[in-house]
């Protein structure tokens, strides 16, 4: 064979093995772009119901959507752009609470009033100038919607800004529909009960601070038992069941603020959120919100030692150390524990709380300030533990002394439980 024939014949070969390789590398370039489908979730949210069916019932109605980030269906597709797409359903307007619409500004950072790039429609704060929706915000909207994943514990502020909506749609006679979500830390209670002198944005009705119920549950406890009276739909939920904790929805979980990044990040918010106003740095600011507790001066070995000695159902104390990136405590040295949560079904989050500060209070009295009134009294929604803490109290003393409270709490509620 000539030689020129060898070269070509080479050449082609070379050319069609570039070609296959190429589209070898083509293909598995395809593979990996293509996401995995998400498992299915082994309920089904109130907004998926609402997308389903109930939607029907605005019978060519607007609707305002209250909701942020979490405001998701089972497939992580927000409430907004469902609705939008959807087709039947008429959008007016978007109302955002605490932390914007999608779920960027900090904690108690002001949040202002824009129009949406994405969707084009109106974005009205509920966290700026005005925590009510006014009469110019509601122009045009005949139901009031809420559709954002609360987390459990009374000082989230998302429960709050629905009791406030609620009271708008009531002056301005709208209806209020509720789409309801999962409570992710299930049915229990933990006191203390909100004493009416400690009211405020983080407690605006005298329940338990682990209250044990949905937002559509508070909904109906907030409209009837507290006085409301507006007319309120609750979307309900298909599958769920109080025992349940967020694994067992089959959910994906959406960050529903900057502090609480997962799911678990839930059951120890209930509990060591409180610590910070008593001078003990719950986390917040550092990698692992809420899920660490210290100050200068603390030593991690025998704080967690002596925590440990305890026996808190669920949980197990390690030393820890620390330096906030932002915030008050940001780039201090703080030194305390880290909680391994390891049975959340079990973990008791406030009576964590409270043998912690009593913990402190004992071991490392100049760490802890609860000598005057301060916001501890605000964020606990009682003055009974700051007051019991300067008594010398012991764990066991604090806790009791709010239990005929939660007794009579998880009597009353039974009346509005909807699973």
């Amino acid at each position: 064979m000539p030689a020129f024939c060898t070269a070509k014949r080479s050449r082609s070969l070379r050319r069609s093995r570039f070609l296959a390789g190429t589209a070898a590398l083509a293909a598995a370039s395809t593979a990996r772009v293509t996401a995995e489908a998400l498992p299915p979730a082994r309920i089904e949210l109130g907004d998926e119901v609402f997308l389903r069916r109930a939607w029907r019932d605005l019978d060519g109605r607007t609707i305002g959507l209250i909701a942020n980030q979490s405001g998701v269906t089972s497939r992580l597709e927000s409430i907004v752009d469902a609705s939008i797409r959807h087709g039947g359903i008429r959008v007016k307007a978007i109302y955002s609470p605490e932390h914007g619409f999608r779920g960027d500004r900090n904690a108690g950072a002001s949040v202002g009033s824009y129009v949406d790039p994405e969707t084009h429609l109106p974005v009205y704060s509920l966290y700026g100038a005005s925590r009510h929706p006014s009469a110019a915000m509601l122009e045009g909207v005949d139901v009031l919607a809420f559709d954002i994943q609360d987390v459990g514990s009374r000082a989230y502020t998302y429960v709050s800004t629905m009791a406030y909506a609620m009271q708008s749609a009531k002056q301005y006679d709208k209806e209020f529909w509720v789409f309801d979500r999962p409570n992710p830390i299930g049915g229990a209670i933990e006191g203390p009960v909100l004493e009416p002198a400690f009211e405020s944005f983080i407690g605006l009705y005298p329940i338990p601070m682990r209250h044990g119920m949905t937002v559509g549950e508070l909904a109906t406890l907030f409209n009837d038992h507290f006085g409301i009276g507006a007319r309120l739909r609750v979307i309900r939920m298909n599958g769920w069941q109080r025992s349940m904790i967020w694994p067992d929805t089959g959910l994906q979980w959406v960050q529903t603020s900057p502090n609480i990044p997962d799911w678990l990040t839930t059951f120890a918010y209930v509990g060591t959120g409180l610590l910070d106003s008593a001078g003990i740095n719950n986390g917040s600011g550092f990698t692992k919100p809420f899920l660490l507790a210290g100050a200068p001066g603390i030593e991690g070995t025998k704080l967690a030692s002596h925590l440990n000695s305890r026996d808190l159902p669920g949980v197990w104390f390690r030393p820890a150390a620390w330096a906030p990136m932002v915030g008050f405590w940001k780039d201090k040295e703080l030194t305390g524990v880290e909680l391994m949560i390891f049975d959340p079904r079990r973990f008791v989050a406030v009576r964590t709380a409270v043998e912690i500060l009593v913990a402190v209070r004992d071991l490392f009295p100049r760490a802890i300030d609860i000598a005057s009134v301060s916001q501890m009294d605000r964020d606990w929604g009682t003055d009974s533990i700051r007051q019991s803490l300067l008594a010398d109290r012991n764990p066991g003393q604090i806790l009791d002394q709010w239990s005929d409270n939660v007794a009579r709490f998880d009597s009353l509620r039974r009346r509005y439980l909807l699973y």
